[in-house]
């Protein structure tokens, strides 16, 4: 029961964030919007390092290959595997016009939407249950406190991305129990992907080390190619480098205090 009650905490940040469609304006602040991306973005990096690559270069000492072997294998397949996600899965992002992935006239723009922010959402999910899956093994040095400070650190950050999400499409038309209906289901992925993690680790323990840095190389690909960009972008880039900054020190103490 208490893996469920885990990974559905950042899952129930998301569905919280996206409840703002029916309390606030059709469209977020341009500098606010920075703000909480940029704090996404800090809360991810931190929660990278802290979280998930440290316990995997830790779990490997003692090992007959190198200490940095997983980690370095794990972040750049997490990374690889976005990248084809992402060269595949035809999205689109709210605040552009352009396509990307594979052409298609076939899927509606509010779908690819929903693609992008699922895409988005994958590697959360698959890091808090990778947390858990360590906390659940003997001698792994992840504690059950610790993976629910990680899954703590993304609901909070998921809290401004689900309203960064449904608010912006409201904002395109869709009406306001769309779009938070839209908000909730592109946070779906994350307890179905902790869970699916869980039990990959829970059959192949020694993957543990591996997992571990795959879901923080799927989690830098999305702050390198989205969420820092977006931040960055136009006037006021200063705001989503402050954001970030805030968001980094909450993840890490976070981490620090309960893990």
């Amino acid at each position: 029961m208490s893996e469920f009650i885990i990974l559905a905490i950042p899952f129930i940040g998301t569905s919280l964030g996206s409840a703002m469609v029916f309390f606030l304006k059709k469209r977020i602040a341009p500098k606010f919007e920075k703000m909480l991306l940029g704090f996404a973005a800090g809360v991810m990096i931190a929660a990278s390092v802290w979280s998930l690559l440290i316990p995997s270069i830790d779990m490997s000492k003692g090992s007959s290959a190198p200490e940095w072997l997983a980690a370095l294998v794990g972040f750049l397949a997490g990374i690889f595997f976005l990248l084809l996600l992402d060269t595949v899965i035809p999205h689109m992002h709210i605040e552009s016009k352009n396509q990307e992935g594979i052409r298609t006239n076939s899927i509606s723009k509010t779908t690819m939407m929903l693609f992008a922010v699922t895409l988005h959402n994958i590697p959360e999910g698959m890091s808090v249950g990778v947390a858990f899956a360590g906390a659940m093994m003997k001698d792994s040095g992840i504690t059950a406190t610790a993976a629910m400070a990680l899954a703590i650190g993304i609901a909070i950050q998921n809290f401004p991305e689900g309203a960064i999400i449904s608010m912006p499409l409201c904002g395109e038309g869709m009406s306001k129990k769309k779009a938070f209906i839209c908000g909730v289901l592109s946070g779906v992925v994350e307890p179905v992907g902790g869970f699916i993690t869980i039990l990959i680790a829970g059959i192949i323990t020694p993957v543990l080390p591996y997992l571990l840095s795959f879901a923080a190389g799927a989690m830098m690909y999305v702050v390198i190619e989205e969420l820092i960009p977006e931040s960055q972008n136009g006037e006021h880039s200063n705001i989503g480098t402050i954001g970030a900054a805030v968001g980094f020190a909450l993840m890490m103490v976070l981490d620090i205090a309960l893990g």
